[in-house]
């Protein structure tokens, strides 16, 4: 048996040894390129059909050798085989025998079916024309252009800007209302304040910071009980601070500040034509040297600073002479000057994610008289634009007269609801 089968893969070998002589033969120099391809594609579908070709023609069954090829591929189930073996009148093969044995004998070396290898077959009737690339030949390539080792580079340098600006906007409002026969008695009435406040503050990021606020604020309110004056006002100012300094550490600067305030009009007390205040009546002017120290604690949420200065100028003006001596000037004369010492706190305190206190303390002294501010103001921010604010005012001054009742402590006080706005 196993003589048979060498013999007929020595059959097989020469006669496509012997095939391939006579394609050769006949292949001519001119032949073009779409035959040789047409040649290369028929002899590989002859391969095909050599091997995995299920017909058994007379002319096939004559050339026994074509089945040899499958003992030599991996072992895979040929439906053929089967058919062969079990079907009347179709002569015996030794290599459909030995295929068989293998089936029966050693299932387990078989790889696939006849199905599933003819399914991965391509199938080469399916190409109408080879592919054919036209190629193009040049005497000589371009050369390659030489990139430059430096290219030019346009630079722009911006000049940094130690400038930065804030503000806030504010606008309340506050009415009340009561019956003319109300148990507990009162009255009706309006207020209104409106408060803007920016900011200017210029750092170059090494020895010198100069910052500057302005602050306006004019509050008035209604009452029916004054039959004198329809509107008062309830707050009113305008307030410069600047302080330039030279940075000595890393929190502390030697500064220079200057603040000077006074009002927009006139101040009345209910059912008295007397004016108590007025523009430039009084005009304060503070200048003072010392150092400031910034505060920056809790997590960025308590900032502000503390200047503290031993040498101070205080000039207070009075346009009117009639208030030259309510105000503590000295009747009939408009200037006052003197030197002592001044301190200002300036705090903003984020308590919560929508509650915030700012607060003001100033103090100035003469050591023959004392002045002392503190402005208290609590704002609670309902969303971007509405807020309400609570504002108290303590102040201390023993250069005006006297009070019967109060002495020289003074309180203001103040809470609405309105419109606030922050850049």
């Amino acid at each position: 048996m196993r003589l048979r089968i060498l013999l007929s893969v020595f059959f097989l070998v020469s006669l496509g040894a012997a095939a391939q002589q006579r394609r050769v033969s006949v292949v001519k120099d001119d032949v073009p390129s779409t035959g040789v391809a047409k040649q290369y594609a028929d002899s590989l579908a002859w391969l095909k059909d050599s091997i995995f070709s299920v017909k058994n023609t007379k002319k096939q069954s004559k050339i026994r050798g074509r089945g040899s090829s499958r003992l030599f591929l991996p072992l895979t189930f040929y439906r053929d085989v089967a058919g062969n073996m079990f079907s009347l009148g179709k002569p015996e093969s030794s290599y459909d025998t030995e295929l068989m044995r293998l089936y029966l004998t050693r299932p387990d070396l078989v790889w696939t079916t006849n199905d599933a290898v003819q399914a991965q077959q391509t199938k080469l009737n399916e190409i109408e024309q080879p592919i054919v690339h036209d190629v193009h030949l040049v005497e000589k390539v371009n050369d390659k252009p030489v990139e430059p080792a430096t290219v030019p580079v346009e630079v722009m340098v911006v000049r940094p800007n130690f400038w930065t600006y804030s503000g806030s906007y504010s606008l309340q409002f506050l009415q009340n209302y009561v019956s003319d026969n109300w148990y507990k008695g009162g009255e009706s009435n309006y207020a209104a304040l409106a408060a803007v406040v920016m900011d200017a503050n210029y750092n170059n990021k090494q020895k010198v910071k100069w910052s500057n606020r302005l602050e306006l604020k004019y509050g008035m309110q209604s009452s029916r009980s004054d039959s004198l004056h329809s509107v008062k006002s309830t707050d009113d100012l305008i307030r410069l601070t600047s302080k330039f300094g030279l940075q000595a550490t890393k929190k502390w600067y030697y500064t220079v500040q200057f603040i000077g305030y006074t009002q927009f009009g006139k101040s009345y007390r209910s059912n008295d034509p007397t004016v108590y205040s007025a523009f430039l009546s009084p005009a304060n002017i503070n200048i003072s040297l010392g150092m400031d120290y910034s505060a920056d604690w809790l997590g960025h949420r308590l900032k502000g600073t503390f200047h503290i200065a031993p040498l101070a100028y205080n000039l207070k003006y009075t346009r009117m002479l009639e208030l030259s001596d309510r105000l503590g000037i000295g009747t009939g004369h408009h200037f006052l000057h003197d030197f002592g010492s001044e301190c200002t706190i300036d705090l903003e305190w984020k308590l919560l994610e929508m509650l915030t206190w700012r607060t003001r303390l100033y103090g100035y002294t003469t050591y023959r008289r004392s002045e002392v501010e503190w402005e208290n103001t609590f704002s609670f921010q309902f969303n971007r634009y509405i807020s309400t604010q609570l504002f108290i005012y303590p102040r201390f001054d023993d250069g005006v007269a006297r009070d019967s009742r109060h002495a020289y402590f003074q309180l203001k006080e103040f809470a609405s609801v309105g419109f606030q706005f922050s850049f």
